[in-house]
């Protein structure tokens, strides 16, 4: 196996990829994003719930009603064939895609953790790129949550993976990826987020401590999320560190964005490093 160092680790989050005021998919952002991927490049792509939502209203006119965990399973086992048909249709065709559906265990446990990590170093190098999704249609939330509870009683550093901006931190920091992209639906982290003004374009230091100090301070502007379950803009912060003391430069920024002029530093964003 090749010796390479991944890119980019990028993940986009599920409101940056429809339009919530008619129940459309985001064909805009998702194809523009597609376009850019290559091998090297590490997908953590959120969606398939949303996506599996609006292709069930379309379908039939209404939203599914009953449980709320069986609803969650019905829609995401529903989008993620639509996903990844969008992902195969505006990629470059000259590069294969791998879907890679991923739950706790195979980051808690070493041998399966190292499996996936060979996985994703083959395909960058025969010319694939990885797209990463947590496993919702067969995951069980009760059964997870027996399963974590039992993991930290030996270990108090436990991966969950439900939020796939944690999935994106362990993942990056799996390959060593030199940057991690969080796509959102604002261009970063702001003080107050009624005021584009306050966007907090870096937070840097000479030092890890520094850094961190200075994420725990940044995460007390953060409230609410856009969307029920999800844990916003804290938990892009809180999941960044991970990501940050692996030695990876993180990037939150809006997905409306060029990938290519995000990772130029051509856009308005939030960069989180240390200071070399």
């Amino acid at each position: 196996m090749e010796n390479l160092n991944f890119d980019v680790v990028v993940k986009i989050g599920s409101m940056a990829m429809v339009r919530e005021t008619d129940n459309e998919i985001n064909y805009n952002i998702l194809s523009g994003l597609a376009k850019e991927l290559r091998p090297g490049y590490i997908l953590i792509s959120s969606g398939a719930m949303e996506i599996g939502r609006i292709d069930y209203i379309h379908r039939n006119g209404c939203e599914l009603r009953g449980n709320l965990e069986e609803i969650k399973t019905d829609y995401a086992a529903q989008g993620q064939a639509i996903l990844m048909s969008l992902y195969r249709q505006f990629t470059d065709p000259k590069y294969s895609l791998r879907q890679v559906l991923v739950e706790h265990p195979h980051f808690n446990d070493p041998e399966k953790a190292e499996h996936l990590r060979a996985l994703f170093y083959r395909a960058a190098n025969q010319n694939a790129i990885p797209i990463v999704n947590y496993n919702d249609p067969i995951s069980n939330e009760e059964t997870r949550r027996m399963e974590i509870s039992t993991l930290r009683e030996s270990n108090e550093s436990v991966v969950e993976c439900v939020d796939n901006d944690e999935t994106a931190a362990v993942v990056a920091r799996l390959v060593g990826a030199k940057k991690l992209v969080l796509l959102t639906s604002t261009d970063g982290i702001y003080r107050d987020v009624t005021d584009p003004s306050t966007l907090i374009e870096q937070i840097t230091g000479d030092t890890m401590e520094e850094v961190l100090a200075k994420i725990d301070e940044v995460i007390k502007y953060c409230h609410g999320a856009s969307r029920i379950g999800a844990n916003g803009a804290k938990a892009k912060l809180i999941y960044a560190k991970k990501a940050l003391e692996a030695g990876t430069f993180v990037i939150i920024a809006h997905a409306k964005n060029r990938l290519s002029n995000i990772l130029a530093g051509n856009v308005r964003c939030t960069m989180i490093k240390i200071n070399k």
